[in-house]
Formats: structure tokens, sequence, C-alpha cells
């Protein structure tokens, strides 16, 4: 048994209402996607205290671009709007190491090449969702010829370190795959 679709006017009717229906669903439904992957849901407000510098090499302007690349991350992929005391979501902590130190040996006994690392202690509290709050160290390094002074290329590691760490504790607190 063959069915014509084809010379159906009704085919056609049902397929319009079909379409109108669908339509109709889709505006009527609020879909929210987030490109990030963030999940701020019931959050309305974050802060970002200032990460005080513990380390035992203090770099000045660290503790600030830190904290300040913390607060542009939260505003650019985040609808969270930045408060000045405690909000629903809040970081804290301190930034507890700063250090270089010889990674590899080349064969007349000098280090070839030098590890650069920064460590942050970070305590996140979510006010709504309190099993989401924690208490973690984010550390990450960058490497680089042992030929060069940490001087000439502290600030660019520096900025690649502090961005990398940034990334870590943001998707740590929002993203939860």
């Amino acid at each position: 048994m063959e069915l014509n679709l084809r010379r159906s006017g009704t085919t056609k009717g049902l397929l319009m209402i079909l379409v109108v229906i669908s339509f109709a669903g889709m505006t009527a439904c609020k879909v929210s996607y987030s490109f990030t992957g963030a999940s701020t849901k019931g959050l309305t407000t974050v802060s970002i205290q200032y990460f005080q510098n513990r380390a035992s090499l203090v770099q000045p302007g660290l503790s600030q671009s830190l904290t300040d690349a913390l607060i542009d991350k939260c505003k650019s992929q985040t609808s969270l709007k930045t408060v000045n005391g405690i909000g629903d979501a809040n970081f804290e902590g301190e930034i507890s190491d700063y250090y270089t130190r010889p990674l590899t040996v080349g064969a007349d006994a000098e280090a070839a090449m030098n590890r650069f690392t920064i460590t942050v202690k970070v305590k996140f509290t979510n006010s709504v969702d309190p099993e989401l709050s924690f208490e973690q160290t984010f550390s990450r390094y960058q490497d680089y010829n042992s030929n060069l002074d940490l001087s000439q290329v502290e600030k660019e590691l520096a900025d690649k370190i502090v961005e990398m760490i940034v990334e870590d504790i943001f998707n740590q607190a929002f993203v939860n795959w």
C-alpha cells in the first residue's frame, strides 16, 4: 500500500500546522546557552577580594594583576554583577609561591632550561550552592632558556602564567563539566 503524499492538500496543511506549532513552542520557551560553559545558576553577584602576595619572592604588581585578571574573567564570561563586599560567589586567596629553578642540565653541567612557577591558594565560596565551594591551590609554570636572565622574560612569562591560573580558577568555580 503506497501513499501519495505529494498530491495531498491535507498533508501540506498538516505540515504547515506542524511548522507553526514548532515555531510557537520555540518562542514560548527560554533557552539559554553559554559558549564559555560557565554555570552561574542562582548566582547574581560575584566578589573578588585582593590576592595578597605572600611568596618568599614578592614581585610588585603581581597581586593586582592576578586580582584584576580574575575580575575581568568573571565580567567577560558571566552575567554576574561584581560587588565590593561579599557576593553570592566570593573569591579570596593569596599568592603563595613565586620562584624559578633549573629544569634540565646540559652537557657542560650548566642549566639548559629554567622553570618559572607561580602558585596561588584560593578559597571560593558559593553561598547559593555550598557544595560547589572549594579551597584549592593552583600552580602553573613556564619554561625558559637559561641563557636568558629571569628579568628579561619575567613580565611576559608571569602574564601567561596568571592567565592560565585565572582560567583554572574560573573553570573550577563555574564550569561544572
